[in-house]
């Protein structure tokens, strides 16, 4: 049995979504372990053997670990392509897998200058800066998720659930943790709502113990 290693509200939720729709497609069971990170849970000597770079998630098939997000889906729509999360027909598929890279190279990592600038500068002052930029940066990105979501049909790739439908609703809800409001985002916000109630979406939500409103306003 699959198990997959998760940090909750963290990008593992969109190989966690995948695989409870897989359940529901095929009725293959999986196994999930929470690894806390604000413990720092992902950086003890048992975990750094599955990931040494201390990250979620991890997907560990026949005891053997397989590490990044990209890797793991493709992993999963390979060995699960009745599931359909992400498209068959070559040209679809490319199409679903730059949107996917986008996300995860871009989108992804301008949030983790946000989260963690220390990373980026040091000084308190050059890492304010990083984060000031960074926050606009995601903002920016956010806003070409809401294009695509004003056209989602209902989901973004059209008829199906695919990953990239979970990996923006992680977005959405980092936004508000980085001080977007998500109401500044209506057709966005709306979507991700409606994303919400999807069972293998619900399903993921309910394990991780999220919520999805994360805004606070001052």
């Amino acid at each position: 049995m699959m198990k997959l290693y998760y940090g909750s509200g963290a990008c593992s939720f969109v190989p966690h979504v995948g695989l409870e729709a897989i359940k529901a497609a095929t009725g293959e069971d999986f196994e999930t372990h929470a690894v806390k990170l604000h413990k720092g849970e992902q950086h003890t000597p048992e975990y750094l053997q599955l990931n040494p770079l201390g990250l979620v998630p991890v997907l560990v098939v026949d005891g053997k670990p397989l590490n990044q997000i990209v890797a793991i889906c493709d992993y999963l729509d390979r060995r699960y392509p009745q599931a359909g999360l992400l498209p068959a027909a070559p040209w679809q598929h490319a199409e679903a897998m730059s949107m996917f890279a986008w996300m995860n190279n871009t989108v992804h990592s301008t949030f983790t200058r946000i989260f963690r600038p220390q990373n980026f500068a040091e000084g308190e002052a050059a890492q304010a800066e990083v984060k000031k930029t960074a926050v606009g940066a995601f903002r920016g990105h956010l806003v070409r998720i809401q294009g695509m979501a004003e056209k989602a049909a209902p989901f973004l790739l059209g008829e199906r659930l695919s990953f990239v439908d979970a990996y923006a609703l992680v977005f959405l809800r980092w936004g508000g943790l980085a001080g977007i409001d998500p109401a500044s985002l209506p057709a966005y916000q709306a979507y991700i709502e409606r994303l919400a109630g999807v069972p293998a979406v619900a399903a993921a939500i309910a394990r991780e113990g999220i919520k999805l409103e994360t805004y606070q306003k001052n």
